[in-house]
């Protein structure tokens, strides 16, 4: 196992990603490990052999407190358009509080519910959001046996929204999606977390504008974006890489990460979200380099 993980680290490090569907492997008894950085959904852990590694969670998205640049803080906008409480507090600054608020409470849940040796299971699959900070995609197993992501939705302190594979129960990716999809629809039902401060009437006011804005986005910085000779490996590149392309938003991109490795630009066909339009557009911008 020592082996396995330092060498999916230095393929890591090289800049490599592994097969999405390589099988999951289970490190046990591993540790939480404080960091400032550590939000709900990303955080340091330690395995039982000293090892120690950022772990992403599949299919949970808490609310970003950390902001530190434009992404950030666009993160952190549509995130409060989500939840529908980008108007509270009938301020843009008291609104932006709120929300760092909720993303801090999801912090400090995920520290309490790994405050005992917990189970990661990973395929060592790169999460690199941004393309800056080396992460894995994981799922984590808390001492009770339940899976913290499905915790984090539960208590609305995470939407479900993201990546998804299958899971170590063998549940397939798309299942898993819409679990998370039904934990979060309770979770808005009762209040719980972030959905006790939503606006329930400006929700859909909110969510409409962040479409628009993502569409303008697309039109702005996407379908006109000059091609500068060098493409981007569709296997290896970070989400944020390939939200730079024509027509492609989170979502697809997170699904662009979930079927990966591709072998021609046509593999994009099975892609929910990319139509023959935006096929036809993103040829040229990708390469297709070797996954090992």
């Amino acid at each position: 196992m020592r082996f396995r993980f330092s060498l999916c680290l230095l393929l890591l490090a090289s800049g490599l990603s592994l097969k999405a569907a390589d099988p999951l492997q289970s490190l046990e008894n591993c540790r939480f490990v404080p960091t400032p950085w550590a939000d709900g959904d990303s955080f340091l852990v330690r395995t039982k052999e000293g090892e120690e590694m950022t772990v992403r969670l599949y299919g949970a998205d808490c609310i970003e407190f950390h902001v530190t640049d434009d992404t950030d803080a666009r993160r952190l906008r549509e995130q409060r358009r989500y939840f529908g409480i980008a108007e509270s507090g009938e301020s843009p600054e008291k609104s932006i509080k709120l929300a760092k608020s909720l993303g801090g409470l999801a912090a400090g849940e995920t520290v309490k519910l790994l405050a005992t040796p917990f189970t990661v299971h990973t395929a060592f699959s790169d999460a690199r959001g941004d393309g800056k900070h080396k992460r894995i995609y994981g799922f984590v197993e808390t001492s009770n046996g339940k899976d913290l992501s499905e915790q984090l939705v539960s208590k609305g302190l995470a939407r479900a929204f993201g990546v998804y594979r299958e899971t170590p129960q063998g549940t397939s990716g798309k299942d898993y999606r819409a679990q998370l999809e039904d934990l979060e629809l309770r979770a808005a039902k009762i209040g719980a977390g972030a959905w006790a401060e939503t606006d329930w009437d400006k929700l859909p006011f909110e969510r409409g504008e962040q479409r628009t804005e993502d569409t303008e986005m697309d039109l702005a910085t996407g379908a006109k974006r000059e091609f500068t000779g060098t493409p981007i490996n569709i296997n290896t590149a970070a989400r944020d890489e390939l939200m730079t392309l024509p027509g492609i938003g989170e979502v697809t991109a997170n699904r662009i990460i979930e079927g990966r490795p591709y072998k021609s630009l046509t593999d994009l066909d099975e892609v929910e979200g990319i139509g023959e339009k935006t096929l036809e557009r993103l040829g040229g911008y990708f390469k297709f380099g070797e996954t090992p």
